[in-house]
């Protein structure tokens, strides 16, 4: 959806309701984009330290990848 500055005075709830259902909606001034209003994000809730430790855990680099970093850690870049 695309509605002019001006027309947003008008249609502001169709706006909203609009951005409300997932829908992306640009502003524009002079029929040229300024911005763009989008549906709010949710946060991550912040994790406790032990939760967080098996979040990371479990989400550990494949075994290949860990190995390959494991030997150039230290190294510098002339090294490389």
């Amino acid at each position: 959806m695309e509605i002019g500055v001006r027309d947003l005075r008008n249609r502001t709830a169709q706006v909203i309701d609009a951005v409300q259902s997932g829908e992306r909606v640009t502003l524009t001034v002079h029929g040229e984009p300024v911005a763009d209003i989008v549906p709010h994000g949710r946060r991550a809730r912040w994790l406790v330290g032990g939760n967080l430790r098996d979040q990371l855990r479990d989400r550990a680099a494949d075994p290949g990848l860990a190995r390959d970093l494991n030997e150039l850690a230290g190294q510098t870049i002339d090294e490389l």
